[in-house]
């Protein structure tokens, strides 16, 4: 075919655009948080510890690879996944990174692993003892986000709020409490504290991207 260089140097420049976008650790964290549901450039801004000039600039490289949208409500706009497939894509970029670079492993070890984690093959079991009420999963981000979506029977108690609440909670259960995904510090947080409260208290990793994107 004539061109056909130039073709197939035009299909891998596009599907590098993909690429580009996730090379920065803002954008992936930024797309890890819009996981959780649709956020205002403010609330983006300030999850992820930078200014509002630099958020905006990550939020338009992904909204030109279209990777995410906005919608206008009132006087805020509103940023969020352009699809399911955006939070799988991440989720099987951070899990192949987890399972190649070990850096990233002994990172994950020092701030958030704990030697009773629950890992993403107890889900069935999880499911089955939190149905029958035999454990309690407990979902430690921001109300709005466990309105968005949440985790089969898990019940909200913001990270926040969780010390004036404990007594919500009973004692002759164990608790599973879960975030935002392995990357997230309110669970581990959430289970430090219960623990020293009395509390039997499992910390998951997964959040609801992981969750979701298992088949």
């Amino acid at each position: 075919m004539k061109d056909a260089r130039k073709i197939k140097d035009l299909l891998y420049e596009q599907v590098a655009r993909i690429g580009k976008v996730f090379s920065s650790p803002k954008r992936l964290e930024l797309i890890d948080l819009l996981c959780q549901g649709e956020k205002t450039v403010e609330t983006l801004a300030r999850e992820a510890s930078i200014s509002l000039k630099l958020a905006s600039s990550h939020l338009r490289e992904l909204r030109m690879a279209h990777l995410v949208e906005t919608e206008r409500q009132g006087k805020n706009i509103y940023y969020r996944l352009a699809d399911k497939s955006v939070a799988d894509l991440w989720v099987q970029v951070h899990t192949l990174a987890e399972e190649r670079l070990i850096d990233l492993q002994l990172a994950l070890q020092k701030i958030a692993a704990q030697p009773d984690d629950l890992i993403p093959s107890d889900r069935e079991s999880l499911i089955k003892a939190a149905r029958k009420g035999e454990i309690v999963v407990l979902d430690v981000r921001p109300t709005e986000e466990y309105l968005n979506a949440h985790l089969p029977f898990a019940r909200s108690i913001p990270l926040e709020e969780l010390r004036k609440r404990l007594a919500e909670l009973p004692k002759d259960r164990s608790i599973v409490a879960y975030c935002r995904g392995p990357y997230c510090l309110m669970a581990v947080d959430a289970v430090e504290l219960l623990k020293k409260e009395g509390y039997s208290a499992i910390h998951l990793r997964d959040g609801i991207a992981e969750w979701a994107a298992v088949k």
